[in-house]
């Protein structure tokens, strides 16, 4: 008798928030008279908004037993729609190009806290399962992808129907971590298996975007696609990403060695930050994309090469970063769901191709149980683990909608917002999934495992 009040609960919620986030815009931001006074007003109207939809629809998610950011998806679209009821005082939200300069930097944001939350010593150390199973998770996806986009786009580019399928590829944990967490099954070898090839699956995955991006790059300039192209962009990424971190792990303690030396305040934060942009710069001097150079900084970083702070009583920088990335990191969650054009949906063959890549997102993760080497594991759950695409999908897209072939974005809006569904997609399905799947086999007389 006492679900349908939360129900009424959340949707109140959900009502008063649009009121909100509509009440803030009745004045329009063009309301000042000085440029430089317009573009501030409206950039400061643009965070209120955004960080206002994104911890509304946050909550809202969590609450409903979904990740977060599915809520500041969905709320970014709403907020990146309200054009279509006539109301245009939001445009600016998807539209401001600072707006869009700071969603980047909350990516890299996020990108280098990935980084120094993966333990390359415990990547190593995962075994063949792992590497097995996000292998087959890169390479499956990526050729159904390519399949569905050559089907349903026959007219697109070859680099857009090589990109759709890239943006199939990689995995995010965070939302197969948590239900593994919540119902007491992280320490399992399957849980074990999952998480290391997830971490394998982010490396594998960058350098497949590094690749493709330097492929794009190199076509655009006139440089044509060739074996030696491809080969010698593969090796650049390579190169750079482990390159980065092998050198960055030996120079790393000696930079912060003579910055802890440094009586200024807020050294480690202001350390960590140079390295994660310094590596992003050198990335895109080089044709990666910034975030590859983020993700890289992160790798390199261990927590013993901030000895030094430490032992003064000084913050992690992960713990220092944290408050930064909560503030910057849903600002690209937001834009990236105002970016999603509804109307494009309207169209049939639009929703047939987002429904196609949903399959071919679910179904191209379930070969990486044929990657687990060993009897009695459940294969089925381990596949369904690897299913959500959350933040890196999403990423990927984004970077793909900057990139251009004769004049035209490789991934256009309806593509983008064909993509974004894919993600909500395999956000909401999988923790019920993987659920039953544990479910299913713990229920077997002969199993008392997942």
């Amino acid at each position: 008798m006492s679900s349908p009040k939360p129900r009424l609960s959340i949707t109140i919620r959900a009502v008063l928030a649009i009121a909100a986030i509509l009440a803030l815009t009745i004045i329009p931001a063009h309301a000042s008279t000085a440029s430089s006074e317009t573009n501030v007003g409206s950039v400061l109207l643009a965070l209120i908004v955004i960080l206002l939809a994104a911890k509304f629809g946050g909550d809202i998610a969590v609450r409903i037993g979904q990740p977060a950011v599915l809520g500041e998806l969905i709320f970014g679209i709403i907020v990146g729609n309200f054009y279509l009821l006539g109301y245009h005082n939001l445009d600016f939200v998807r539209t401001d190009s600072s707006i869009g300069i700071l969603s980047e930097i909350g990516v890299m944001l996020l990108l280098f806290q990935v980084g120094l939350e993966t333990d390359i010593g415990k990547m190593a150390k995962v075994g063949a399962s792992s590497f097995m199973v996000a292998t087959l998770g890169i390479v499956a996806p990526f050729f159904l992808g390519w399949v569905i986009s050559r089907i349903f786009l026959p007219t697109a580019s070859v680099y857009t129907h090589v990109f759709i399928g890239a943006t199939l590829c990689a995995t995010s944990v965070g939302i197969t971590a948590r239900v593994l967490r919540d119902i007491g099954r992280i320490q399992t070898p399957e849980a074990n298996i999952i998480l290391g090839a997830a971490v394998i699956d982010d490396v594998q995955g960058l350098i497949v975007l590094a690749v493709i991006q330097g492929l794009i790059t190199a076509s655009s300039s006139g440089s044509g696609l060739s074996a030696w192209t491809f080969i010698a962009v593969a090796l650049r990424a390579t190169t750079f990403l482990l390159g980065a971190v092998l050198i960055g792990q030996r120079l790393s303690p000696l930079v912060l060695r003579f910055a802890s030396r440094l009586k200024a305040a807020d050294i480690v934060l202001t350390s960590g930050l140079v390295i994660c942009f310094g590596f992003a710069y050198t990335a895109a001097r080089i044709g990666l994309a910034p975030i590859v150079g983020a993700f890289a900084a992160g790798l390199m970083l261990d927590e013993i090469h901030w000895k030094d702070f430490s032992e003064r009583g000084e913050h992690s920088i992960d713990e220092l970063i944290n408050p930064l990335a909560a503030f910057l990191v849903p600002i690209f969650f937001v834009r990236m769901g105002a970016s999603v054009t509804l109307s494009e949906l309207a169209h049939t063959n639009i929703l047939l191709f987002a429904g196609a890549l949903s399959i071919a997102a679910i179904l191209g993760k379930q070969v990486c149980g044929l990657g687990v080497i060993g009897n009695r594991l459940n294969r089925l759950a381990i596949g369904i683990g690897m299913i959500p695409r959350g933040e890196v999908g999403l990423i990927f897209a984004a970077v793909g909608s900057k990139l251009f072939i004769d004049g035209l974005p490789v991934v256009r809006p309806a593509i983008l917002s064909a993509i974004v569904i894919v993600v909500l997609v395999t956000t909401i399905i999988t923790p019920p999934l993987l659920k039953w799947s544990i479910d299913q086999r713990s229920s077997s007389p002969e199993e008392g495992r997942l």
